[in-house]
Protein backbone atom coordinates (compact mmCIF):
# COMPACT_ATOMS: atom_id res chain seq x y z
CA UNK A 1 0.00 0.00 0.00
CA UNK A 2 0.81 3.53 -0.99
CA UNK A 3 1.93 6.37 1.88
CA UNK A 4 1.25 9.20 0.38
CA UNK A 5 -1.33 10.65 2.69
CA UNK A 6 1.68 10.38 5.35
CA UNK A 7 3.00 13.31 3.32
CA UNK A 8 1.86 16.89 3.48
CA UNK A 9 -0.27 18.90 1.46
CA UNK A 10 2.48 20.46 0.32
CA UNK A 11 4.53 17.74 -1.08
CA UNK A 12 0.98 16.06 -2.04
CA UNK A 13 0.36 19.14 -4.41
CA UNK A 14 3.91 18.77 -6.36
CA UNK A 15 3.31 15.04 -6.81
CA UNK A 16 -0.24 15.82 -8.48
CA UNK A 17 1.03 18.91 -10.19
CA UNK A 18 4.26 16.62 -11.82
CA UNK A 19 1.81 14.62 -12.85
CA UNK A 20 3.46 11.63 -10.46
CA UNK A 21 0.13 11.08 -8.81
CA UNK A 22 -3.23 11.19 -9.66
CA UNK A 23 -5.90 12.26 -7.36
CA UNK A 24 -7.44 8.62 -8.14
CA UNK A 25 -4.41 7.44 -5.84
CA UNK A 26 -5.03 9.36 -2.99
CA UNK A 27 -8.83 8.24 -2.98
CA UNK A 28 -7.86 5.04 -3.08
CA UNK A 29 -5.42 4.91 -0.57
CA UNK A 30 -7.95 6.92 1.69
CA UNK A 31 -10.36 3.63 1.25
CA UNK A 32 -7.49 1.00 1.30
CA UNK A 33 -6.86 2.45 5.00
CA UNK A 34 -10.36 3.43 5.65
CA UNK A 35 -11.73 -0.08 4.74
CA UNK A 36 -8.93 -1.70 7.08
CA UNK A 37 -9.39 0.35 9.98
CA UNK A 38 -11.28 -0.10 13.79
CA UNK A 39 -11.25 3.55 14.64
CA UNK A 40 -14.95 4.18 13.83
CA UNK A 41 -14.27 7.45 12.77
CA UNK A 42 -16.88 7.68 9.55
CA UNK A 43 -20.43 7.31 10.11
CA UNK A 44 -20.84 7.52 6.34
CA UNK A 45 -18.16 6.87 3.41
CA UNK A 46 -18.71 8.34 -0.18
CA UNK A 47 -16.32 6.08 -2.39
CA UNK A 48 -18.39 5.83 -5.60
CA UNK A 49 -18.83 9.93 -4.97
CA UNK A 50 -14.88 10.35 -4.38
CA UNK A 51 -13.99 7.97 -7.30
CA UNK A 52 -16.00 10.06 -9.63
CA UNK A 53 -14.60 13.03 -8.31
CA UNK A 54 -11.07 11.95 -8.61
CA UNK A 55 -11.68 10.84 -12.08
CA UNK A 56 -13.43 14.42 -13.03
CA UNK A 57 -10.70 16.41 -11.52
CA UNK A 58 -7.59 14.63 -13.73
CA UNK A 59 -8.03 17.46 -16.61
CA UNK A 60 -9.18 20.37 -14.41
CA UNK A 61 -7.18 23.25 -13.44
CA UNK A 62 -4.33 22.18 -10.95
CA UNK A 63 -3.38 25.89 -9.49
CA UNK A 64 -5.39 25.38 -6.27
CA UNK A 65 -2.86 24.16 -3.69
CA UNK A 66 -5.95 21.60 -2.16
CA UNK A 67 -6.22 19.98 -5.82
CA UNK A 68 -6.91 16.83 -5.51
CA UNK A 69 -6.96 16.45 -1.87
CA UNK A 70 -8.86 14.14 0.17
CA UNK A 71 -10.64 15.62 3.09
CA UNK A 72 -13.67 14.04 5.56
CA UNK A 73 -16.43 16.14 6.99
CA UNK A 74 -18.01 16.16 10.31
CA UNK A 75 -21.54 14.88 9.66
CA UNK A 76 -23.29 17.82 11.08
CA UNK A 77 -22.34 20.10 7.98
CA UNK A 78 -25.41 19.34 5.09
CA UNK A 79 -23.91 18.01 2.36
CA UNK A 80 -26.28 17.46 -0.51
CA UNK A 81 -27.11 14.22 -1.74
CA UNK A 82 -24.95 12.49 0.93
CA UNK A 83 -26.70 11.73 4.25
CA UNK A 84 -26.24 13.78 7.13
CA UNK A 85 -26.90 12.13 10.77
CA UNK A 86 -25.41 14.39 13.78
CA UNK A 87 -24.70 11.16 14.90
CA UNK A 88 -28.41 10.95 15.64
CA UNK A 89 -31.58 8.66 15.21
CA UNK A 90 -33.79 11.49 14.88
CA UNK A 91 -31.29 12.25 11.72
CA UNK A 92 -30.31 8.78 10.55
CA UNK A 93 -31.55 9.13 7.44
CA UNK A 94 -31.63 12.41 6.75
CA UNK A 95 -30.36 13.74 3.00
CA UNK A 96 -29.77 17.45 2.71
CA UNK A 97 -30.80 18.98 -0.96
CA UNK A 98 -28.04 21.11 -0.93
CA UNK A 99 -24.62 21.80 0.41
CA UNK A 100 -23.33 24.10 3.20
CA UNK A 101 -21.35 26.94 2.17
CA UNK A 102 -18.21 25.28 3.35
CA UNK A 103 -19.13 22.38 0.99
CA UNK A 104 -18.92 25.20 -1.73
CA UNK A 105 -15.91 26.11 -1.36
CA UNK A 106 -14.32 22.54 -0.67
CA UNK A 107 -15.45 21.90 -4.33
CA UNK A 108 -14.25 25.44 -5.28
CA UNK A 109 -10.68 24.39 -4.40
CA UNK A 110 -10.86 20.68 -5.75
CA UNK A 111 -11.09 18.85 -2.78
CA UNK A 112 -12.33 15.35 -2.92
CA UNK A 113 -14.91 14.67 0.41
CA UNK A 114 -14.55 10.86 1.20
CA UNK A 115 -16.79 10.75 4.36
CA UNK A 116 -18.92 11.69 6.96
CA UNK A 117 -17.23 11.93 10.17
CA UNK A 118 -18.19 10.30 13.83
CA UNK A 119 -19.43 12.71 16.14
CA UNK A 120 -21.19 13.28 19.31
CA UNK A 121 -25.22 13.51 18.69
CA UNK A 122 -26.04 16.88 17.63
CA UNK A 123 -22.41 17.85 18.56
CA UNK A 124 -23.34 17.60 22.66
CA UNK A 125 -20.68 16.28 24.41
CA UNK A 126 -17.13 16.40 24.61
CA UNK A 127 -15.89 12.21 23.88
CA UNK A 128 -18.19 11.80 20.74
CA UNK A 129 -19.27 8.72 23.07
CA UNK A 130 -23.04 10.11 22.64
CA UNK A 131 -23.03 9.18 19.39
CA UNK A 132 -25.75 7.23 18.10
CA UNK A 133 -23.24 5.28 16.17
CA UNK A 134 -20.62 3.92 18.71
CA UNK A 135 -17.58 6.10 19.66
CA UNK A 136 -14.90 7.16 17.27
CA UNK A 137 -11.57 5.66 18.80
CA UNK A 138 -8.21 7.35 19.51
CA UNK A 139 -5.49 6.01 16.87
CA UNK A 140 -3.07 6.48 19.99
CA UNK A 141 -4.54 3.98 21.76
CA UNK A 142 -7.85 2.74 20.99
CA UNK A 143 -9.01 2.46 24.37
CA UNK A 144 -9.53 6.04 24.91
CA UNK A 145 -11.61 8.74 23.73
CA UNK A 146 -10.99 10.83 20.71
CA UNK A 147 -12.51 13.59 22.35
CA UNK A 148 -15.84 15.52 20.94
CA UNK A 149 -17.88 16.30 19.47
CA UNK A 150 -15.43 16.57 16.54
CA UNK A 151 -13.48 13.28 17.63
CA UNK A 152 -14.28 11.73 14.52
CA UNK A 153 -12.66 14.08 12.39
CA UNK A 154 -9.48 14.63 14.70
CA UNK A 155 -9.50 10.35 14.58
CA UNK A 156 -9.71 10.94 10.53
CA UNK A 157 -6.26 12.83 10.52
CA UNK A 158 -4.32 11.17 13.51
CA UNK A 159 -4.52 8.13 11.67
CA UNK A 160 -3.86 9.04 8.76
CA UNK A 161 -7.39 8.33 6.83
CA UNK A 162 -7.16 12.10 5.27
CA UNK A 163 -5.46 14.44 5.01
CA UNK A 164 -7.68 16.88 6.27
CA UNK A 165 -10.93 17.06 8.15
CA UNK A 166 -14.08 19.78 8.78
CA UNK A 167 -15.22 19.84 12.65
CA UNK A 168 -17.16 22.17 14.51
CA UNK A 169 -16.55 24.05 17.33
CA UNK A 170 -19.23 25.23 20.14
CA UNK A 171 -17.33 25.07 23.24
CA UNK A 172 -13.73 23.62 22.45
CA UNK A 173 -14.94 21.11 20.00
CA UNK A 174 -12.31 21.31 17.58
CA UNK A 175 -9.50 22.17 19.88
CA UNK A 176 -9.90 19.67 22.77
CA UNK A 177 -9.90 16.49 20.40
CA UNK A 178 -7.46 18.11 18.52
CA UNK A 179 -5.49 17.61 21.16
CA UNK A 180 -6.14 14.79 22.59
CA UNK A 181 -4.88 13.04 18.92
CA UNK A 182 -1.85 15.05 18.43
CA UNK A 183 -3.04 17.15 15.70
CA UNK A 184 -3.44 20.89 14.52
CA UNK A 185 -7.24 22.14 14.92
CA UNK A 186 -8.44 26.03 14.16
CA UNK A 187 -11.35 27.25 15.67
CA UNK A 188 -11.50 30.63 13.67
CA UNK A 189 -13.22 33.90 14.63
CA UNK A 190 -16.57 33.74 15.07
CA UNK A 191 -18.28 35.00 11.90
CA UNK A 192 -14.91 34.26 9.73
CA UNK A 193 -16.45 30.63 8.17
CA UNK A 194 -20.08 31.19 7.24
CA UNK A 195 -22.37 28.73 9.44
CA UNK A 196 -24.88 28.05 6.88
CA UNK A 197 -25.42 24.54 6.31
CA UNK A 198 -23.90 23.36 9.82
CA UNK A 199 -26.49 22.08 11.43
CA UNK A 200 -26.97 24.14 14.83
CA UNK A 201 -26.11 23.48 18.23
CA UNK A 202 -25.14 27.06 19.84
CA UNK A 203 -25.62 29.86 17.35
CA UNK A 204 -24.47 32.36 18.89
CA UNK A 205 -20.91 30.04 20.03
CA UNK A 206 -20.70 27.43 16.72
CA UNK A 207 -17.80 27.86 14.10
CA UNK A 208 -16.39 25.41 11.81
CA UNK A 209 -12.90 24.93 11.22
CA UNK A 210 -10.06 22.64 9.75
CA UNK A 211 -8.31 20.04 11.37
CA UNK A 212 -4.70 18.57 9.44
CA UNK A 213 -1.61 17.19 10.48
CA UNK A 214 0.58 20.74 10.74
CA UNK A 215 0.16 24.25 10.89
CA UNK A 216 0.96 25.21 7.30
CA UNK A 217 -1.41 22.33 5.84
CA UNK A 218 -4.26 24.49 8.10
CA UNK A 219 -3.82 27.42 7.11
CA UNK A 220 -3.91 26.93 3.63
CA UNK A 221 -7.41 25.01 4.00
CA UNK A 222 -8.64 27.93 6.24
CA UNK A 223 -7.35 30.30 3.31
CA UNK A 224 -10.23 28.00 1.18
CA UNK A 225 -12.97 28.04 3.91
CA UNK A 226 -13.50 31.88 4.11
CA UNK A 227 -15.96 34.36 2.56
CA UNK A 228 -18.57 36.71 2.67
CA UNK A 229 -21.80 34.68 2.79
CA UNK A 230 -24.55 36.44 1.92
CA UNK A 231 -27.56 34.58 3.27
CA UNK A 232 -25.66 34.52 6.73
CA UNK A 233 -26.27 37.77 8.95
CA UNK A 234 -22.72 36.74 11.07
CA UNK A 235 -21.07 36.26 8.38
CA UNK A 236 -18.01 38.66 8.31
CA UNK A 237 -17.31 40.67 5.34
CA UNK A 238 -13.23 40.78 5.62
CA UNK A 239 -10.69 41.39 2.70
CA UNK A 240 -9.27 37.98 1.38
CA UNK A 241 -5.79 37.21 3.18
CA UNK A 242 -3.35 34.56 3.03
CA UNK A 243 -3.17 33.01 6.39
CA UNK A 244 0.66 31.44 5.61
CA UNK A 245 1.93 34.99 5.04
CA UNK A 246 3.47 35.33 8.83
CA UNK A 247 5.11 31.83 8.98
CA UNK A 248 8.52 31.32 9.04
CA UNK A 249 8.54 34.99 10.56
CA UNK A 250 11.01 35.25 13.47
CA UNK A 251 8.96 35.72 16.96
CA UNK A 252 11.70 38.22 18.50
CA UNK A 253 9.57 40.88 20.39
CA UNK A 254 6.10 38.85 20.16
CA UNK A 255 4.48 39.86 23.74
CA UNK A 256 2.41 36.57 25.10
CA UNK A 257 0.16 35.98 28.05
CA UNK A 258 -0.39 33.39 29.98
CA UNK A 259 -3.57 33.52 32.58
CA UNK A 260 -3.15 32.03 35.75
CA UNK A 261 -6.11 30.04 35.60
CA UNK A 262 -4.96 27.94 32.18
CA UNK A 263 -1.70 26.39 34.65
CA UNK A 264 -3.30 26.47 38.12
CA UNK A 265 -4.35 23.08 39.89
CA UNK A 266 -7.00 21.97 37.58
CA UNK A 267 -4.72 20.96 35.16
CA UNK A 268 -2.83 18.00 35.46
CA UNK A 269 1.26 18.91 36.34
CA UNK A 270 2.77 16.67 33.19
CA UNK A 271 0.65 19.07 30.72
CA UNK A 272 1.77 22.18 32.75
CA UNK A 273 5.22 21.19 32.65
CA UNK A 274 5.06 21.06 29.13
CA UNK A 275 3.08 24.14 28.37
CA UNK A 276 5.71 26.19 31.05
CA UNK A 277 8.71 24.39 28.47
CA UNK A 278 7.38 26.53 25.58
CA UNK A 279 7.31 29.48 27.99
CA UNK A 280 10.92 29.13 28.35
CA UNK A 281 11.39 28.16 24.64
CA UNK A 282 9.43 31.00 23.63
CA UNK A 283 11.85 33.76 26.23
CA UNK A 284 15.21 32.41 24.81
CA UNK A 285 13.94 33.27 21.34
CA UNK A 286 13.18 36.66 22.18
CA UNK A 287 9.45 36.66 23.15
CA UNK A 288 8.05 37.77 25.97
CA UNK A 289 5.91 36.12 28.22
CA UNK A 290 3.68 37.17 31.19
CA UNK A 291 1.46 35.57 33.60
CA UNK A 292 -1.93 37.60 33.84
CA UNK A 293 -5.95 37.55 34.83
CA UNK A 294 -8.48 37.22 33.01
CA UNK A 295 -11.75 37.87 34.59
CA UNK A 296 -14.82 34.79 34.81
CA UNK A 297 -12.56 32.21 33.27
CA UNK A 298 -13.82 30.12 36.94
CA UNK A 299 -17.49 31.14 35.67
CA UNK A 300 -16.63 29.67 31.66
CA UNK A 301 -18.21 26.45 32.24
CA UNK A 302 -21.27 27.74 34.00
CA UNK A 303 -22.15 30.08 31.22
CA UNK A 304 -21.63 27.61 28.81
CA UNK A 305 -24.17 25.31 30.22
CA UNK A 306 -26.82 28.08 30.12
CA UNK A 307 -26.14 29.92 26.95
CA UNK A 308 -25.41 26.64 24.95
CA UNK A 309 -28.37 24.46 26.35
CA UNK A 310 -30.56 27.62 25.90
CA UNK A 311 -29.42 27.91 22.33
CA UNK A 312 -29.59 24.55 21.79
CA UNK A 313 -33.21 23.67 22.91
CA UNK A 314 -34.68 26.69 20.56
CA UNK A 315 -32.63 25.26 17.79
CA UNK A 316 -33.61 21.68 18.15
CA UNK A 317 -37.03 22.74 18.72
CA UNK A 318 -37.45 22.05 14.62
CA UNK A 319 -37.15 18.28 14.59
CA UNK A 320 -40.76 17.58 15.33
CA UNK A 321 -41.36 14.66 13.21
CA UNK A 322 -43.02 16.80 10.79
CA UNK A 323 -40.99 18.51 8.46
CA UNK A 324 -37.67 16.10 8.13
CA UNK A 325 -35.43 13.52 10.32
CA UNK A 326 -37.41 10.81 12.60
CA UNK A 327 -41.09 10.39 12.82
CA UNK A 328 -42.84 8.08 15.48
CA UNK A 329 -45.96 6.03 14.74
CA UNK A 330 -48.50 7.77 16.42
CA UNK A 331 -52.65 8.91 16.79
CA UNK A 332 -52.16 12.55 17.42
CA UNK A 333 -50.00 15.27 16.64
CA UNK A 334 -49.64 15.39 19.98
CA UNK A 335 -48.28 11.81 20.20
CA UNK A 336 -46.14 12.51 16.90
CA UNK A 337 -44.29 15.43 18.78
CA UNK A 338 -43.96 13.68 22.28
CA UNK A 339 -43.15 10.39 20.66
CA UNK A 340 -40.79 11.70 17.81
CA UNK A 341 -38.26 13.12 20.33
CA UNK A 342 -38.35 11.16 22.86
CA UNK A 343 -37.47 8.21 20.51
CA UNK A 344 -35.28 10.09 18.52
CA UNK A 345 -32.93 11.75 20.73
CA UNK A 346 -30.70 10.27 22.99
CA UNK A 347 -30.47 11.03 26.99
CA UNK A 348 -27.83 13.77 26.44
CA UNK A 349 -29.49 15.73 24.23
CA UNK A 350 -32.83 15.23 25.81
CA UNK A 351 -31.39 16.29 28.89
CA UNK A 352 -30.02 19.39 27.54
CA UNK A 353 -33.04 20.34 25.58
CA UNK A 354 -34.72 19.98 29.20
CA UNK A 355 -32.46 22.07 30.94
CA UNK A 356 -32.22 24.75 28.12
CA UNK A 357 -36.25 24.86 28.19
CA UNK A 358 -36.59 25.39 31.75
CA UNK A 359 -34.13 28.48 31.53
CA UNK A 360 -35.25 30.21 28.76
CA UNK A 361 -38.95 29.78 30.39
CA UNK A 362 -40.72 32.75 32.27
CA UNK A 363 -38.49 34.59 34.74
CA UNK A 364 -35.72 32.12 34.32
CA UNK A 365 -34.61 33.76 30.88
CA UNK A 366 -34.06 37.06 32.80
CA UNK A 367 -32.52 35.20 35.83
CA UNK A 368 -30.17 33.02 34.48
CA UNK A 369 -30.16 33.51 30.27
CA UNK A 370 -29.70 37.39 30.64
CA UNK A 371 -27.67 37.22 33.43
CA UNK A 372 -25.19 34.78 31.82
CA UNK A 373 -24.81 36.92 28.86
CA UNK A 374 -23.72 39.60 30.81
CA UNK A 375 -20.92 37.98 32.18
CA UNK A 376 -20.03 36.67 28.97
CA UNK A 377 -19.07 40.51 27.71
CA UNK A 378 -17.40 41.16 31.04
CA UNK A 379 -15.02 38.35 30.03
CA UNK A 380 -15.14 39.45 26.66
CA UNK A 381 -14.15 42.97 28.01
CA UNK A 382 -11.13 41.42 29.69
CA UNK A 383 -9.90 39.43 27.03
CA UNK A 384 -9.94 42.52 24.89
CA UNK A 385 -8.16 44.56 27.23
CA UNK A 386 -4.99 42.09 27.50
CA UNK A 387 -5.23 41.90 24.07
CA UNK A 388 -4.21 45.78 24.08
CA UNK A 389 -0.99 44.63 25.67
CA UNK A 390 -0.51 41.35 24.40
CA UNK A 391 -0.16 39.68 20.63
CA UNK A 392 -1.38 36.60 21.79
CA UNK A 393 -2.48 34.23 24.79
CA UNK A 394 -1.37 30.70 25.48
CA UNK A 395 -2.22 28.17 27.87
CA UNK A 396 -2.83 24.55 27.81
CA UNK A 397 -5.69 23.01 25.65
CA UNK A 398 -7.05 20.69 27.90
CA UNK A 399 -6.66 19.40 31.72
CA UNK A 400 -5.68 16.17 30.89
CA UNK A 401 -4.67 13.93 28.34
CA UNK A 402 -7.42 11.60 26.78
CA UNK A 403 -8.95 8.94 28.81
CA UNK A 404 -10.43 5.49 28.38
CA UNK A 405 -13.36 5.16 26.84
CA UNK A 406 -16.45 4.64 29.07
CA UNK A 407 -14.83 6.63 31.70
CA UNK A 408 -16.99 9.43 33.51
CA UNK A 409 -19.75 8.82 31.33
CA UNK A 410 -21.76 9.01 34.90
CA UNK A 411 -20.21 12.34 35.81
CA UNK A 412 -22.17 14.77 33.68
CA UNK A 413 -20.17 17.79 35.16
CA UNK A 414 -16.84 15.96 33.78
CA UNK A 415 -17.73 16.37 30.27
CA UNK A 416 -17.88 20.26 30.16
CA UNK A 417 -14.96 20.34 32.83
CA UNK A 418 -13.07 19.08 29.43
CA UNK A 419 -13.52 21.68 27.73
CA UNK A 420 -13.20 24.15 30.73
CA UNK A 421 -10.30 26.15 29.11
CA UNK A 422 -11.12 26.13 25.99
CA UNK A 423 -14.83 27.32 26.55
CA UNK A 424 -13.71 31.12 26.81
CA UNK A 425 -12.50 31.39 23.85
CA UNK A 426 -16.28 30.64 21.98
CA UNK A 427 -17.56 33.12 24.81
CA UNK A 428 -15.70 35.63 23.08
CA UNK A 429 -15.73 35.07 19.92
CA UNK A 430 -12.20 34.65 19.55
CA UNK A 431 -9.66 32.49 17.05
CA UNK A 432 -8.07 29.08 19.36
CA UNK A 433 -5.39 27.16 17.43
CA UNK A 434 -4.44 24.00 19.17
CA UNK A 435 -1.10 22.61 18.48
CA UNK A 436 0.87 19.36 19.56
CA UNK A 437 3.71 20.44 22.06
CA UNK A 438 4.35 16.56 23.45
CA UNK A 439 3.60 13.18 25.29
CA UNK A 440 2.97 12.44 28.69
CA UNK A 441 4.61 9.32 30.47
CA UNK A 442 1.60 6.85 28.40
CA UNK A 443 2.56 8.65 24.95
CA UNK A 444 -0.72 10.32 25.01
CA UNK A 445 -0.32 13.85 23.31
CA UNK A 446 -0.14 17.25 24.74
CA UNK A 447 -1.59 20.41 23.29
CA UNK A 448 -0.78 23.93 23.15
CA UNK A 449 -4.00 26.62 23.00
CA UNK A 450 -2.92 29.70 21.30
CA UNK A 451 -5.50 32.10 21.03
CA UNK A 452 -5.56 35.63 19.57
CA UNK A 453 -7.58 38.84 18.99
CA UNK A 454 -10.45 38.49 16.56
CA UNK A 455 -9.52 37.80 12.79
CA UNK A 456 -5.60 37.32 13.76
CA UNK A 457 -5.09 34.28 12.82
CA UNK A 458 -2.38 34.54 10.90
CA UNK A 459 -0.55 36.18 14.10
CA UNK A 460 -1.50 32.48 15.19
CA UNK A 461 -0.29 30.25 12.71
CA UNK A 462 3.20 32.12 12.82
CA UNK A 463 3.58 31.48 16.58
CA UNK A 464 2.34 27.79 15.91
CA UNK A 465 4.31 27.10 13.26
CA UNK A 466 7.72 28.35 15.42
CA UNK A 467 6.73 25.90 18.02
CA UNK A 468 5.85 23.40 15.60
CA UNK A 469 9.56 23.57 14.02
CA UNK A 470 11.40 23.96 17.07
CA UNK A 471 9.81 21.15 19.22
CA UNK A 472 10.03 18.76 15.72
CA UNK A 473 8.08 15.65 17.56
CA UNK A 474 7.61 12.80 15.76
CA UNK A 475 3.64 12.72 15.76
CA UNK A 476 3.19 9.62 13.84
CA UNK A 477 0.90 6.88 14.83
CA UNK A 478 2.67 3.62 15.35
CA UNK A 479 1.16 1.30 12.36
CA UNK A 480 -0.55 -1.48 14.80
CA UNK A 481 -2.41 1.49 16.40
CA UNK A 482 -4.38 2.53 13.23
CA UNK A 483 -4.88 -0.14 11.17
Amino acid sequence: MSKYLDLSIRELHELLVSGKIKPKDLVLEAFDKLENSDLNAFITVCKDEALKRAEELENADKSSMLYGIPIAIKDNINTKGIRTTCASHMLENFVPFEDAFVIDKVNEAGMIIVGKTNMDEFAMGSTSQTSYFGAPKNPWDKTRIAGGSSGGSASVVAGLLAPIALGSDTGGSIRQPASYCGIVGMKPTYGRISRRGLIAFGSSLDQIGPMTKNVYDNALVLNSLVGYDEFDLTSSNREAEDFTRLIGEDIKGMKIAVPNYFISDIVDSEIKENVLSVCELLKENGATVDFIDIKHLEHAVTLYQIIAMGEASSNLARFDGVRFGYSADSNSVDELYAKTRAEGFGSEVKRRIMVGSYLLSGDNAKEYYTKALQVRNSMKESFDEAFKKYDLIIGPTTTTVAYHLGEGMDDVRKTFLDDVLVIPVNMAGLPGLNIPIGFNHEHMPIGLHIIGNRFEEAKMYKLGSFIEKELNLDLKVKEENHE
